[in-house]
């Protein structure tokens, strides 16, 4: 797969003098404060443009009649502007309604998954986090894409498969056997969209392995197995759907994420959002909310164990558990071609933790080139 890789970046930037180069490129510049001393999204009570800024040029060019091969970089502010690849990959046209491509490559889990970056694509300053907000969206793998009509519907459905692999200073995510089916249909401004995933993942949190060493000489090695996130299988599910009437709109999206042997609980998340379009004005109203199931995950096992090995594992899930919801007032202002301007405030609550309540102001400008 890496070879592949490697491949499919060194096609997209280098053609033969025949071949058409398209260079396109996109950015957003946002700026975020929060009042007094809390935090969300990194931001804090000092404004900062380093937390969700980005800039990104996209390389794309014909190989030949049936073949393209696509390259983005993008250099992000939290990553002090330095430039990665996030797309690699060739795709072949068998035909107008199939495609196939591969490298690495966007993972369609969401609506914007393949705009997520794109900030002039949607009208938020950016996209829900309680939904869009997942440790990985791009796999090194291949992904089949097919559209078509039916009577007055249109469809596309895409199949993905791959790897991935995240690391950051709190954790690695390594996600193999990745797999993934899409249908999305439209007819006129209705809209439906599905999605279902799965694969095997380990999940490895330096901060816990003391958690685990303590309580492994006194169970079983079944369940700490169960309560490690080791070859764990990840099932995914989502489902959007919008009506957008131009004058005004309406979507949401709503996901589950769970494993059938981890500490993990299953997360479901969602928003909905409202808006309209006022000439070049977009005011929106956006809810969203993430909540961990909070049933005790080997209950049975869990239960016949002292009660201070008890506590131990409890503590495994509270770690990561969500109870959260977030209500987002936005603006966006179409200024000129390409171009847009966008201001928003969110009023962030934790029901677990009422310390971690939050009010953001953002700001941006998103533009495409």
């Amino acid at each position: 797969m890496k070879k592949l890789l490697t491949i499919a970046a060194l096609t997209a930037s280098t053609f033969t003098a025949q071949a058409e180069v398209r260079i396109n490129g996109f950015a957003n510049l946002i700026g975020g404060i929060t009042s007094s001393d809390e935090s969300l999204y990194g931001y804090q009570d000092k404004i900062s443009f380093s937390e969700e800024s980005l800039f990104a040029i996209q390389v794309s060019g014909d190989i030949n009649d049936k073949m393209t091969a696509t390259g983005q970089i993008v250099a992000r502010a939290d990553n002090d502007y330095k430039a990665e690849f996030e797309w690699a990959y060739i795709t072949y046209a068998a035909n107008d309604n199939l495609s196939i491509s591969a490298g690495r490559l966007r993972l369609p889990l969401f609506k914007y998954s393949a705009s997520l970056d794109v900030g002039y694509s949607y009208h938020w300053v950016n996209a829900p986090k309680s939904v869009y907000d997942v440790p990985f969206n791009n796999i090194e793998g291949l992904r089949v894409d097919y559209s078509n009509y039916s009577g007055d519907w249109e469809y596309n459905l895409q199949f993905a498969a791959g790897n991935y692999y995240t690391e950051t200073e709190e954790f690695s995510l390594e996600g193999e056997d990745v797999l993934a089916i899409t249908a999305e249909a439209q007819n006129e401004g209705f809209k439906v969209r599905a999605v279902a995933g799965r694969n095997k993942s380990t999940f490895i949190v330096p901060a816990l392995e003391p958690v685990f060493a303590g309580i492994e000489p006194f169970i079983s090695a079944e369940l700490l197995q169960d309560l490690r996130h080791k070859d764990s299988t990840g099932i995914f599910l989502g489902l959007g759907l919008e009506y957008d009437a131009y004058d005004w709109f309406i979507s949401s999206e709503v996901t589950s994420i769970d494993s059938e042997s981890s500490f993990l609980q299953e997360d479901i998340a969602y928003y909905v959002t409202a808006g309209m379009r006022l000439g070049k004005f977009t005011p929106s109203l956006t809810y969203e909310a993430k909540e961990s199931d909070d049933t005790m995950k080997f209950a049975d096992q869990v239960s016949q164990l002292p009660a201070s090995l008890q506590g131990a594992i409890a503590v495994l899930g509270d770690v990561f558990a969500d109870d959260e919801e977030t209500l987002t007032l936005g603006l966006r202002y179409d200024m000129d071609t390409n171009v847009a301007l966008k201001g928003d405030i969110s009023k962030h609550s934790d029901n677990l933790n009422k310390s971690n309540d939050a009010t953001l102001i953002r700001v941006g400008v998103n533009y495409v080139f």
